[in-house]
């Protein structure tokens, strides 16, 4: 069987392939792009260089409307690539709808236009450099009816796309948040006691989810409990900004995963198809499924964390002695060692959406792969693992280690995510893994 590395470093195409036949090497520059004759340089070079563009405007400061989840641009961009090719190759169902379409239409010059006009309408100010990346790749595409063809399955299906997401409540002002005064609820945490944050995103209709709730997690153990003792007393031994009992390699993982992860793992599925040599209809669908079950993933992880309003580990550590659990001690001067995000802690939302996308991919490719992570938070840095569900795991639980989450938070998203993914990847007809 053969055993993958991936060396994912941002907008690097860099990757190497090991197998039992032998090294195959192959390096791709900063954008993958189409290269004719309606063929392209990888299978599925149109997908991955519209990902790439997407996650370049990402990095641009204040592109992204601060009260607009990002897992939502990348759900739309692929559910119109994808909606688009499928509508003229109808060997799968869609994302959202299908089409008419001739079947002489060209499913790449769809892709392409697709990809363009989702990130025009999202992102209005980048599109000169949105349209120089299309005309690129439209150049590459032999001229003829079928090429015009695609172009205009692209319009239309965005056109739609579009229009069914413009009241999806993403746009909406997010309600003050309003603490609860119980022992367990949610505060604004120090140093800088933000405002929390997407207090609106639940509300957001889902891409494929009936519900935001259709999946949510049962309630945390109560405060007085042993596992909930248990839990705390991990974070605020592993956490702390000071921790003598975190080690080396887990000082590294929390600052690794520090950065967005829906981002990263967008990341591994570039060069997990890469490698793979996915054809333009299965990588479509492969990100289409990824990028939905990570946008309804944040939808959901969010209801959860403000239907229970669980407050985070350095409020719960520094009060821990009021409680009434004798198994936990208070420390009032305990510090994470990273800045706590300004939201509910339960459940995790690196565990949801890390679960969701090793879901994903495991459904995909198989679960099994060595991969080599690197991080453009810690350059130079390289983690390396057996598995998806591997590299799920950690990510997850590097939240321990920076003190933001509990074990509780963890495995809840975990399920979470899982589960969510499960049910996507059988709205597209994949494989669910066990």
């Amino acid at each position: 069987m053969k055993k993958l590395i991936l060396i994912l470093a941002p907008f690097m195409g860099i990757f190497l392939g090991i197998g039992s036949s032998g090294i195959a090497l192959a390096d791709s520059s900063a954008r993958v792009t189409a290269t004719g004759g309606g063929g392209t340089s990888e299978p599925g070079a149109i997908v991955i260089a519209w990902n790439q563009e997407l996650l370049h405007i990402l990095q641009k400061p204040g592109a992204q409307p601060a009260t607009v989840h990002p897992t939502r641009s990348f759900a739309m961009l692929h559910a119109a690539i994808y909606d688009s090719v499928v509508s003229i190759t109808r060997d799968a169902p869609a994302a959202v709808f299908l089409q008419n379409a001739p079947p002489s239409a060209q499913p790449d010059a769809a892709a392409a236009t697709a990809g363009h006009d989702t990130l025009a309408a999202l992102y209005p100010k980048m599109k000169a450099a949105l349209d120089q990346l299309l005309a690129g790749e439209l150049s590459k595409i032999p001229d003829g009816a079928g090429k015009q063809e695609g172009i205009q399955v692209g319009h239309v299906i965005t056109e739609r796309l579009l229009a069914i997401r413009a009241h999806d409540g993403s746009a909406a002002t997010p309600p003050p948040f309003v603490p609860g005064n119980q022992q367990g609820n949610y505060r604004p945490t120090p140093p800088n006691f933000a405002a929390p944050v997407f207090t609106h995103w639940a509300k957001v209709t889902p891409f494929v989810l009936h519900t935001a709730a259709q999946f949510r997690p049962g309630p945390p153990p109560a405060l007085t409990s042993r596992a909930y003792a248990q839990a705390l007393n991990e974070v605020k031994s592993l956490g702390q900004n000071s921790s003598k009992t975190r080690t080396v390699d887990q000082t590294v993982a929390a600052k690794f995963w520090a950065g967005p992860i829906w981002n990263t793992w967008n990341e591994v599925a570039e060069k997990a198809a890469l490698f793979h040599r996915t054809n333009l209809e299965r990588t479509a669908r492969l990100f289409a499924a990824l990028n939905l079950s990570l946008a309804d993933s944040t939808i959901a992880f969010y209801d959860a964390k403000y239907h229970y309003h669980l407050w985070r580990p350095i409020t719960a550590i520094r009060e821990a002695n009021t409680v009434g659990n004798p198994l936990t001690i208070g420390d009032p001067t305990w510090t994470p060692l990273a800045i706590t995000a300004p939201d509910p802690s339960y459940s995790g939302a690196h565990s949801t959406i890390s679960a969701a996308a090793a879901t994903v991919l495991s459904g995909f490719f198989g679960n099994q792969d060595h991969v080599r992570v690197t991080s453009d938070v810690l350059p130079g840095t390289v983690r390396t693992f057996a598995s998806y569900t591997d590299v799920a795991k950690e990510a997850g639980l590097s939240r321990t280690f920076a003190g933001q989450h509990t074990r509780l938070d963890h495995e809840s998203g975990r399920v979470l995510g899982h589960n969510i993914a499960q049910f996507v990847l059988s709205h597209f007809s994949v494989r669910v893994p066990k």
